[in-house]
């Protein structure tokens, strides 16, 4: 008996394996989760994360020396406080200076002052001669003219200075500066005219 028709494919022999005759790896492989902050999802959005510190550890090193240095009770933070007590020692030894006595002064010439008494004239050498003065006496000067032109002082009348003629355009001037006749050497007679014969021997 004949079944439903069911077009014209029919089944074909295939080419290979198919990915649904392999295994798959299962629960091997997971995606990033989405709370926690080190293996967050870099797709989503991560809150900001607070941490919880825990308590402080004990020091390692310590700066006091502990009950292993015994401390006097006389040691205080400004210093040892002690009472007062007297110290015996030899006398210091100090260096007198020498200082003149009474005999080395005398007050005789003071009295002139203090007592009254005639006038007295009192003779002495003459003084040195004081160093000469670096100032210019009165010849080193010289006073200003007042003749003529540029005069300080006075008013200059109009002065005229005679000067030789100008040789400016003058018919003794030599504009061209060309040589003279004279400046040129004789010319042989033989240059421009037929020479004559010349004998040697």
């Amino acid at each position: 008996m004949e079944g439903p028709w069911v077009g014209t494919w029919r089944p074909h022999p295939r080419r290979g394996p198919i990915l649904a005759e392999f295994s798959t790896p299962g629960p091997k492989y997971w995606l990033p989760g989405t709370t926690g902050h080190t293996t967050h999802d870099p797709t989503k959005y991560r809150a900001p994360a607070y941490t919880f510190r825990g308590s402080k550890g004990l020091a390692i090193d310590s700066c006091s020396p502990g009950p292993r240095y015994f401390i006097h009770s006389s040691i205080t933070k400004t210093g040892k406080q002690v009472a007062p007590s007297p110290l015996v020692t030899s006398r210091p030894k100090t260096k007198i200076a020498v200082t003149p006595g009474p005999s080395d002064y005398t007050t005789e010439p003071a009295n002139r002052h203090i007592y009254y008494t005639a006038p007295v004239r009192s003779m002495m050498s003459r003084p040195k001669d004081l160093k000469p003065f670096p100032t210019p006496g009165p010849g080193t000067y010289t006073l200003p003219r007042i003749l003529g032109p540029n005069t300080i002082c006075t008013h200059a009348n109009p002065c005229y200075s005679m000067v030789g003629k100008s040789q400016y355009q003058s018919a003794f001037c030599d504009l061209a500066k060309t040589p003279g006749p004279a400046a040129f050497a004789k010319v042989e007679m033989d240059v421009y005219k037929m020479r004559a014969p010349k004998y040697t021997m």
